[in-house]
């Protein structure tokens, strides 16, 4: 994969390890977390509601806590973040595959999710601000870039997995410490690789911070906030993958062989068609009518399988709706994730790129927080089966309405 396709001129040496930054730390997360809810369920004992609960703690340790992680990487600079984000994913998933209780679940999981506040805005906010810099140098769209940035998440979700998969046939301890070892080799790395200065134009937050008060401007940014309002619905909607998903198609097939392969796909989709989409929708669409379509396609998603849900399918023909999901929900992350990204820094003040960056996470990590929970409730109520995902469905068409009007 190059950037020959996407790109007029050459990226900088920086955006690519940025970009290949990515692809390490996905090939490592996913080796791990399409597999814990099972492990958690059946292997410890986990009621519904609290395995809901556990993975709704990991996405809010991780994306409530990215305005951390990104004040940190404005003020104190994007390696020492990565590196000390590295150390605790380390710590997290090493633990993650020793846990036996409740508590020591929690802690594990709450390790691996602040790991990730901490690399995750550091090296996205600095991809945004290269993307910026290269977008104003002449070198094309800062949006293809990010799409790019998100092809190699992508690549490493459709790695990690099946690396997952493999490993699972030996014990889910051992997957976990080969993830683990997976961001020993990040962390090394980087602590290579990785400028100890970055320098760039005064540019997308890379001003020098001269005030305090970048938190009470940005709860007065209307514009901003309803922009991660909406991107909430999105990744609310992505997280079934781990919760809702896995429960249909153990109902579906009897076993969760075919979630590897439901990634698998998502992951292939992504690789082979982010380019033309954002493509596409750069010359036909705005960034609000992007995200739009994106959060309607992810509702018929859901839709689709709430529909068929009362039929009580298997086999195959069972799998068919959970897959028209995976493909729908991932046609609509296409359109949102690099939009979204690249709106950022349209919106933030100077200097602060990095907490508008973790600010975005963090308000959607507080609404999965309270929406995995709620959502592992309803699957375990014994309402009628279709209505949890009717619930799932009509939130990303709510969203759409909360989409800002401007760019």
């Amino acid at each position: 994969m190059t950037s020959v396709a996407l790109v007029r001129t050459p990226l900088s040496p920086l955006l690519r390890l940025l970009i290949l930054t990515q692809l390490a730390f996905n090939i490592g997360f996913f080796a791990v977390l399409p597999f814990l809810a099972e492990h958690l369920a059946e292997a410890i004992g986990m009621a519904g509601w609290l395995v809901g609960l556990v993975l709704g703690l990991r996405t809010f340790s991780q994306q409530g806590f990215f305005v951390v992680g990104g004040a940190l990487a404005d003020r104190y600079g994007v390696r020492p973040v990565v590196l000390a984000g590295c150390v605790l994913r380390i710590a997290g998933f090493g633990c993650l595959g020793y846990a036996g209780e409740t508590w020591s679940v929690v802690g594990a999981v709450l390790l691996i999710g602040f790991a990730a506040a901490l690399f995750s805005p550091a090296v996205e906010s600095e991809v945004a601000r290269q993307a910026v810099e290269w977008e104003e140098t002449g070198g094309g769209s800062r949006t293809r870039v990010l799409a790019l940035f998100s092809v190699a998440g992508q690549v490493g979700a459709f790695v990690g997995p099946l690396l997952g998969a493999l490993l699972l046939a030996v014990d889910f301890r051992v997957t976990c410490l080969v993830g683990a070892g997976v961001f020993v080799l990040v962390l090394g790395g980087h602590a290579w690789l990785l400028p100890q200065h970055i320098s760039g134009r005064n540019i997308a937050g890379r001003a020098q911070i001269t005030q305090k008060g970048g938190m009470l401007t940005l709860v007065h940014n209307r514009p901003f906030l309803a922009l991660c309002c909406a991107y909430a619905a999105y990744l609310l909607a992505y997280n079934q993958l781990y919760l809702a998903l896995p429960e249909e198609v153990e109902r579906a097939a009897g076993s969760q062989a075919p979630l590897a392969w439901l990634f698998a796909l998502s992951s292939l989709l992504v690789v082979s068609a982010q380019l033309p989409v954002t493509r596409w929708a750069g010359e036909r669409l705005d960034p609000r009518r992007s995200m739009a379509a994106g959060l309607l396609l992810i509702a018929v998603g859901f839709t689709a399988v709430a529909v068929a849900r009362p039929a009580q399918l298997t086999g195959t023909t069972g799998l068919l709706p959970a897959t028209a999901l995976v493909v729908l929900l991932t046609l609509g992350q296409m359109l949102i994730a690099p939009v979204a990204r690249a709106w950022v820094p349209d919106l933030a003040e100077p200097g602060r790129l990095g907490l508008y960056t973790g600010a975005l996470s963090s308000v959607s990590g507080l609404i999965v927080l309270l929406g995995s929970a709620a959502t592992g409730t309803l699957l375990d109520t014994g309402l009628p089966v279709a209505v949890p995902w009717l619930v799932l469905a009509v939130v990303p068409v709510v969203a759409i309405g909360l989409l800002p009007r401007r760019k």
